[in-house]
């Protein structure tokens, strides 16, 4: 029998990708996503940076020289090291490559119908995944967290093992598993498909607090670094209730129990009032989206040290595009109902001083838009770019290597042409990326010197 050209394809990514993630378990007994690529070191160079933003400080210095070798960044200096070759980006703006915290990676990410992930094989959906990571890249965004995917594949853990291993460019990686969900809850993929045409029972799928176990410790053994659970109902999906509590703080709480032993975190996606703060008395790391936060939820979080990502954008952009893009109608009208709670609840969050990082939840291109949706929400520009940069990186337990510019850091840099603290929408021009010192885009005049 002839074999289609596109069968072919899809026969090589999937051995390529096996072989992808054996080789980085070959590097170590448990794969890292904090390694540099280990691909061969570039040579020696350096930027001069017109201005360079500290995003610590919100303090700009003019027309400093970044030394970088070995990936990493060796020197900040006023002096132009001696004999190597210097990238002039005297012209614009440089600040630390940002960090998406909520991201989903796999598939066409402008397919919005109920059962767009059915028509997807897991081999397809990771090569979707390959070409959506070069966009975070474009877009500045030189690290994600992946927010959990429904491919029983688990195709994100092996483009983060892929990353990691040198096979493919893309962001650096930490990664969930599958939603941990009840069954008919908002993870529940197959909610909406008739009961007689009901296909088999999903691994991710937990009734109780023993199978919540079960869940978290098969997302652990295949790799993921962080679990995913769908604590209350969402908007995405056709049955559940955004302001439902869905998984219990019992569930939640031997969730994190698991995890935490294992030395992973968990990320809980919350909307309604009672689910946010059932998830931080359960302990959770992070709150995902935290739509209809109250000031008592505030404060718990507060209190606990939970870190919220708040997605604003996503509900925002979810309502401009109506039903288009094969949304139904039913999400809509939760998009349009939820938005009214967004801007109170932001509010208490800033109030409270929580810890607040970048998340999309959207499609890359749109990237962007999420930080100015924070400066919209009420934080200034600086805090929007710190939400991108120092935040992620504290998010992710990766303050050691990304986040600033400073010596020992890797050379994860970006160049904007325009200054996005004193105008956020500069930060839709991202001219120049760099990632464990390699350039991946530059669309300046080339400009340099050579040693």
């Amino acid at each position: 029998m002839k074999r289609t050209l596109f069968a072919d394809a899809v026969a090589l990514a999937t051995a390529f990708f096996v072989s992808a993630s054996a080789y980085a378990q070959s590097l170590s007994p448990t794969p890292s996503p904090t390694a540099p690529t280990p691909s061969p070191s570039p040579s020696p160079i350096a930027i001069k940076a017109g201005r360079l933003l500290d995003v610590k400080t919100g303090k700009i210095a003019n027309n400093l020289y970044i030394s970088i070798e070995n990936h990493r960044i060796k020197s900040v200096s006023a002096e132009a090291p001696a004999g190597v070759r210097v990238i002039d980006l005297s012209g614009a703006f440089v600040m630390p490559g940002m960090v998406d915290c909520h991201a989903h990676i796999l598939g066409d990410l402008s397919d919005l119908s109920p059962g767009s992930s059915f028509r997807m094989s897991s081999a397809k959906k990771t090569l979707w995944g390959m070409k959506n990571l070069k966009v975070w890249l474009a877009k500045g965004f030189t690290a994600l967290r992946d927010a959990g995917e429904d491919d029983l594949g688990y195709g994100q853990l092996a483009l983060r093992d892929a990353i990691n291993a040198g096979w493919i460019d893309g962001p650096r990686m930490q990664s969930s598993g599958s939603y941990i969900s009840l069954n008919g809850g908002h993870g529940d993929s197959e909610d909406f498909i008739a009961p007689d045409q009901e296909l088999p029972r999903r691994p991710n799928i937990a009734d109780t607090v023993d199978e919540v176990a079960s869940a978290v410790r098969r997302d652990i053994k295949y790799g993921a670094d962080w679990i995913k659970l769908m604590g209350t109902g969402g908007v995405a999906d056709l049955t559940s209730d955004f302001k439902v509590q869905e998984l219990s703080e019992e569930q939640m709480a031997k969730a994190v129990e698991v995890a935490h032993r294992a030395g992973k975190r968990v990320m809980v996606h919350a909307e309604g009032t009672e689910g946010i703060k059932a998830a931080a008395r359960a302990g959770v790391d992070s709150i995902e989206h935290g739509t209809m936060l109250d000031d008592e939820g505030a404060a718990l979080l507060a209190q606990k040290g939970t870190w919220l990502v708040p997605t604003l954008y996503t509900f925002q952009h979810g309502v401009e595009q109506g039903t288009s893009q094969g949304k139904d109608p039913i999400s809509l009208a939760k998009e349009k109902e939820i938005i009214s709670y967004q801007q109170p609840a932001f509010t208490r969050a800033l109030r409270a001083r929580l810890k607040i990082a970048v998340g999309i939840d959207d499609e890359p291109q749109y990237l962007p838009k999420e930080v100015e949706a924070l400066v919209r929400g009420g934080m200034t520009p600086l805090q929007a770019l710190q939400a991108a940069t120092i935040n992620g990186a504290a998010l992710l337990n990766w303050s050691d290597r990304i986040g600033t510019i400073e010596p020992g850091k890797f050379a994860d840099i970006i160049a904007i042409d325009g200054d996005p603290t004193h105008d956020i929408n500069a930060i839709e021009k991202v001219v120049f990326v760099m990632k464990d010192g390699v350039i991946v885009k530059n669309d300046l005049t080339p400009k340099s010197s050579e040693p």
